[in-house]
């Protein structure tokens, strides 16, 4: 058999292998897909130093011309959609419908950051002193590092770094080790459509190493923020060391989204657009439906338009969803023995066992209750439970009892209502008549509580840049 490949870290644009490598598996079949470089304490300097000499450069570089090389990242991107699709189906298990979604708006965010690139600018405030001006300039803040997830990871690679650069910074990108080669597309698209040498850097490492070099990453006084999208327990760690370092950060965390369906909603959209929400990707992402909040007179109505959306969408005698690794199928399953345990009813799927190691089929339980595991945890997998109320004020209370604060919905044909529904939840974006997966470039996302604070999206270059104010007698 012939020896696994073992593909390089990219610094300075070029090749870097290390002395220590990973393995990286197929969730689907088990089989050992590659090796990957694993970044050691020197390495993760190399990065820094080469984002350090490239920044002033590259934060001077007149905008059309940073503009001109995202739209051509974007171009080669597509071009190489189904060599990149088939390494995120190979290191994430991600179906084809989802790749092809991960991509496709992988290259719209490029596009869209590349139109926003000229809209950066300062101000020109009246002092409060006669013969004294002001201007307030927006610059970089200077080395940033990106630390992005595996479950989307084109889209949420590509954010974690276009907005940087955009706004003048240079960037290091810690790539998931569950998936370095998607991370790897995207970085080689930058490089070949002209990044110059040194202002987008990729490291990896094993993930026994990930405490050490994150802390020293971050400990560097060359990086002067972090973004960081993953679980909220990580993101403590993150922010923490952030915070003892007094850099700023921003965090996009964990998720316990709701989906609140009212009396005078349209039943079969409404049911279509939960099972998407609560079962796309195997409910991997962290703005998966993981409640859905019935008015309890139209349940019955609704559980039966919802099961069979949830069969539609996600058929029992095709191939179950797979889920990154072993431990999220025995955490859902887990989750669902002690709800059942303690009184839950499972209305839809096999609560007992699992397709394979790393693949489940859709369950459905109704009853969660506060003292279940499942009511407070994010199941992070194709899990999820229905809930009845009565009233707004109840449905508004369920809605926000969780530690998460991500996406949410409801379905109504009252805006009026939904829009005082929307004012209630605590989340970063409501949807109204649409899935708690929701994620475009036009508009601002982030969270509240404990799924993190910032924002990407729209607003994304405003969290990239820091103002300085310079007075002057005229």
């Amino acid at each position: 058999m012939a020896a696994a490949t073992t593909h390089p870290l990219i610094i300075n644009n070029k090749p870097h292998k290390t002395d220590a490598t990973f393995p990286v598996y197929s969730p689907a079949t088990g089989e050992h897909l590659h090796n990957f470089s694993s970044a050691s304490i020197a390495d993760a300097d190399s990065a820094i130093d080469a984002a350090s000499k490239a920044l002033p450069a590259w934060r001077s570089l007149p905008p059309n011309k940073k503009r001109d090389i995202f739209l051509k990242a974007a171009d080669l991107m597509e071009k190489r959609q189904e060599e990149l699709g088939k390494h995120s189906a190979a290191e994430t298990g991600a179906a084809a419908a989802w790749a092809s979604f991960d991509l496709g708006l992988s290259s719209e965010i490029l596009r869209d950051v590349a139109g926003r690139i000229s809209s950066i600018a300062g101000s020109i405030p009246q002092t409060s002193r006669e013969g004294v001006s002001a201007l307030v300039y927006k610059e970089p803040y200077g080395v940033i590092l990106a630390i992005a997830p595996w479950n989307a990871p084109y889209i949420l690679g590509v954010r974690s770094i276009a907005f940087p650069l955009a706004a003048g910074n240079t960037v290091i990108l810690k790539a998931p080790e569950f998936s370095p080669m998607c991370s790897t597309g995207i970085v080689q698209a930058l490089h070949d459509a002209g990044l110059p040498d040194g202002v987008l850097n990729l490291i990896a490492h094993k993930p026994e190493d990930a405490a050490a070099v994150t802390k020293h990453l971050i400990e560097n006084p060359s990086i002067k923020k972090i973004n960081f999208t993953g679980s909220t327990n990580v993101g403590r760690i993150i922010a923490k060391l952030a915070g003892e370092n007094l850099k700023p950060v921003l965090l996009e965390l964990g998720g316990k989204a709701p989906a609140i369906v009212w009396e005078d909603a349209d039943l079969d959209a409404a049911a279509m657009e939960c099972a998407v929400g609560s079962f796309l990707h195997g409910g991997q992402i962290c703005m998966s439906t993981e409640r859905i909040i019935v008015h309890e007179s139209i349940i019955d109505k609704f559980e039966e338009a919802f099961k069979k959306a949830v069969a539609g969408f996600s058929p029992s005698d095709a191939d179950p969803p797979i889920l990154i690794n072993k431990t999220g199928v025995s955490k859902n399953l887990a989750l669902l023995k002690d709800a059942v345990s303690k009184g839950a009813k499972v209305i839809h799927g096999d609560h007992t066992s699992s397709a394979a190691e790393t693949k489940m089929h859709p369950v459905v339980v109704r009853g969660t209750t506060k003292d279940m595991d499942l009511y407070y945890t994010e199941s992070f997998g194709p899990t999820v439970s229905v809930m009845t109320v009565k009233t707004e004020e109840e449905a508004l209370a369920l809605a926000n009892d969780t530690e998460y604060g991500l996406s949410s919905a409801v379905f109504t044909r009252d805006l009026a209502r939904g829009l005082r529904f929307a004012k209630g939840i605590e989340t970063g974006a409501v949807h109204i008549n649409g899935m708690t997966v929701h994620d475009e470039t036009a508009l601002p996302h982030g969270g509240t509580k404990n799924s993190g604070y910032g924002r990407f999206g729209s607003s994304g270059l405003e969290e990239w840049v820091r103002t300085k104010t310079v007075t002057f007698k005229d």
